[in-house]
């Protein structure tokens, strides 16, 4: 499987994923977010102040998966997250790569949103799971 496939599988499974991230005190925690892809690289938009961001300030790995199909079809992706700050990338993201309206939940738009950042993951390997893995488990890493 290479990226594009990976992208394609995860975007048939559904919108929403669940990220795991890890807090200063070793504790795991996972949040819905509901990701998008630019090129190689997978965006989330965040606040600032939420735990994800604060986790990531301890430990900058992270997991998703990907809600399942009807079918148990699955995706899981690992990689490194960075949070990004930057008003040039804000303004990029804000219209055109996510399948949302971001102004829902930050209506001041990218320059008027002090609070919402967003946060960059490179992947480094992906797992699709087919029938839950039954039939069959396709694997991807970075090179």
């Amino acid at each position: 499987m290479n990226l594009e496939e990976l992208k394609a599988h995860a975007k048939r499974a559904s919108p929403w994923a669940h990220m795991a991230t890890v807090g200063s005190d070793g504790a795991p925690d996972v949040v819905p977010v509901h990701p998008a892809w630019e090129g190689d690289t997978l965006w989330l938009m965040a606040s600032r102040t939420s735990v994800k961001v604060r986790n990531l300030a301890n430990e900058n790995r992270v997991a998703l998966h990907w809600q399942v199909t009807e079918t148990g079809d699955g995706v899981e992706v690992w990689g490194i997250a960075k949070v990004v700050d930057d008003m040039e990338v804000k303004r990029r993201l804000w219209n055109g790569v996510f399948d949302y309206d971001l102004n829902a939940f930050s209506p001041g738009g990218p320059d008027n949103s002090p609070e919402t950042i967003f946060i960059s993951i490179k992947p480094t390997r992906a797992m699709y799971m087919k029938s839950y893995g039954i039939a069959g488990i396709e694997r991807w890493a970075a090179n």
